[in-house]
């Protein structure tokens, strides 16, 4: 029998072929699933190739996957025993928990989740062993059709032919999944179900309602106290809810999926704007503007018409099609192709900030979260394959000192070659390979998720974690050998030669209209002084100290500093009241003995009333707290 050798973080092991993963002795307690060579795969099932492993546990995302996917499959076995005329749809994993759509001849409602989840307890105590089957079309057929399963049927028929159809079996439940999955159930500690809808199935109105059942899984019931905890504090920080209590932005039906910036939120989004501009302005980038609107054909070149042209807004005009741009790369590539560029040109660092837009369906629109219309702090580097890793370590430090600016710890995800690629493989293999060296050599921890970079090429995904707690996929750095190749790119060598640039396409906030939606969230409204709309409002107790109210803000605005004048005939109580609504961060209270002692009383949103200040004491003092961290002068 065949000896295959393994990696396991760093130590070789020999084993013989067919060996299970759960089988070796370098197994964590609570391992779930392992990750081979850039799959994922279950812990019992058989290796016949070696490499390196690496075991996933539920602080990985990609094993929070697979723990949220078994516990799909614990929910659909469970509504099978309830109800076994139940035809099963699809129930994937997602990012808090999972879902699974099932027809049911009439439909569910909230009331009958407490009993959904006890039959779920009581799967899970039963700790049934969860196997992977490999079939062929036609016993996959069979199989599903005696089960009376019309819905796995006609999923089987789009398989293609020699595709390997797999199932996992529980007990006396079978479902149709290409996997992983857990080793057993009793892995599931803790659950909740938490909503129930109605769903078409494959999205078409056309076809049956489903009814679709929401719950999440923790391998614990501490864990899940928590989560639902945050679940609470969340619905109180909604971003939609505090976007319109602070006058920040708002939708209209007239344009669905586009933000309507009121002042104080065009305010906090120019903020966050030029944030970004200085940081990048000291680091080499260079700023441009293309078109929103391209002839299809660059489409097509960039290969985004055969990858993305579901999320492309068309245009028919004069027998011609055109297309909105959803992202700046191919036009940054025509700027580069429009002069000879030498090696010492290169790196090339083009930054845009102008509009995108992609075709997102109206059911997943979501506040700022999912939207049609967008801008990101985008930037493609072109770059000399000798330049990769200084140019990611550059990207890398910005990463950081965004995420530390708004006190958001963040994590690493490098995301390899999906199923829907473009170009060589072997330009891929090299790509994810320089990917991880320049992780290594940054010494920054990382998980690994599978077939989820961009079809052009691997990527690093940042996911921030905020007050509460929950990640939030926002920076994206994306390592691009094919881009290049599409579009001819070419400087010359130092040796006279024709060469081909790398690209680096970056986003740092991301989208910067999510972005603000997450700081929202973040900051519950709260935010820090310097990136306050409005830092400072002035009370004034009476109108007898309107102008000295006036004058204290022209000189706060002459400083830079957002300042705005309450002059309202108000009882001074309900101004501060007023203004800690509104999430001001100081308050400055002017009476006549103020006036007299060119004094304020400040107060502010976290300590309340701090007494009087001498006035050019405190405009030294502010200027100093509202400087912008992470910025030199």
């Amino acid at each position: 029998m065949a000896t295959l050798q393994f990696d396991i973080d760093g130590q070789k092991v020999e084993k013989a072929a067919g060996v299970k993963p759960a089988e070796l002795t370098h197994i964590p307690e609570d391992a779930l699933a392992v990750w081979v060579n850039g799959q994922v795969r279950d812990l019992n099932r058989p290796l016949n190739e070696g490499g390196q492993l690496q075991f996933l546990t539920f602080s990985d995302s990609a094993g929070r996957h697979v723990f949220r996917h078994s516990s799909a499959h614990l929910l659909a076995q469970a509504v099978k025993r309830l109800w076994p005329e139940a035809k099963l749809g699809t129930g994937p994993a997602l990012e808090d928990g999972f879902y699974y759509d099932i027809w049911l001849p009439e439909p569910l409602t909230e009331g009958d989740l407490p009993r959904i989840e006890e039959a779920m307890r009581e799967i899970v105590k039963e700790n049934l062993g969860i196997e992977r089957l490999e079939l062929s079309r036609e016993e996959a057929l069979e199989l599903f059709a005696n089960r009376g399963e019309s819905f796995k049927q006609e999923i089987i028929a789009r398989i293609p032919e020699g595709a390997i159809i797999s199932a996992y079996r529980q007990g006396d439940f079978v479902d149709l999944c290409s996997g992983p999955h857990l080793p057993r159930t009793g892995l599931i500690g803790a659950l909740k179900l938490t909503q129930v809808s109605g769903a078409y199935w494959r999205g078409d109105e056309k076809n049956p309602m489903m009814t679709r059942i929401y719950g999440t899984s923790f391998p614990d019931q501490e864990s899940l106290q928590r989560h639902l905890i945050q679940i609470e504090e969340a619905k109180l920080r909604d971003h939609r809810k505090l976007g319109a209590q602070l006058d920040l932005f708002s939708f209209h039906e007239e344009a669905p999926g586009f933000a309507f910036w009121q002042p104080k939120g065009h305010q906090l989004y120019r903020l966050l704007e030029d944030f970004s501009r200085r940081l990048q302005a000291d680091r080499g980038y260079q700023e441009v503007a293309t078109p929103w609107i391209f002839r299809v054909g660059l489409w097509h070149r960039s290969g985004h018409w055969d990858h993305y042209r579901d999320n492309l807004f068309l245009i028919e005009r004069e027998d011609e099609q055109q297309g909105v741009k959803p992202m700046n790369c191919p036009g940054h590539c025509l700027m580069f192709r429009e002069s000879t560029r030498s090696y010492r040109d290169l790196p090339w660092r083009l930054a845009e900030y102008s509009p995108l837009s992609r075709y997102e369906r109206s059911g997943a629109l979501h506040g700022l979260m999912r939207v049609r219309g967008f801008h990101q702090d985008d930037a493609h580097l072109f770059v000399r394959p000798d330049q990769i890793r200084e140019e990611m370590f550059g990207v890398l430090d910005l990463v950081d000192i965004v995420y530390r600016t708004f006190d958001m710890p963040y994590e690493v995800v490098l995301s390899t070659r999906p199923d829907d690629y473009m170009g060589e493989l072997a330009l891929w293999d090299r790509a994810e390979r320089e990917l991880e060296e320049v992780l290594k050599a940054r010494g920054l921890k990382y998980q690994i998720n599978p077939k989820d970079g961009a079809f052009y090429g691997p990527k690093l995904d940042v996911y921030a974690v905020d007050s509460l707690g929950r990640r939030w996929q926002c920076a994206t750095v994306q390592l691009d050998f094919q881009m290049p190749e599409k579009f001819e790119l070419e400087y010359v060598d130092q040796d006279g030669s024709p060469k081909r640039p790398v690209m680096i396409h970056r986003a740092i906030m991301g989208s910067l209209e999510r972005f603000l939606g997450i700081l929202v969230e973040h900051y519950a409204g709260a935010f820090p002084l310097w990136l306050a709309p409005v830092q400072v409002r002035i009370l004034p107790i009476t109108d007898k100290q309107h102008d000295y109210a006036r004058s204290i803000a022209g000189q706060l605005r002459r400083r830079g500093i957002r300042v705005e004048v309450d002059e309202r005939n108000q009882k001074i109580g309900y101004k501060i009241r007023e203004a800690q609504v509104a999430k001001v961060p100081e308050m400055l209270v002017v009476g006549g003995r103020d006036e007299a002692g060119r004094t304020v009383s400040l107060r502010t949103r976290e300590d309340g009333d701090l007494g009087a200040k001498p006035l050019e004491e405190y405009l030294i003092a502010i200027v100093d707290r509202a400087r912008v961290p992470g910025l030199a002068d």
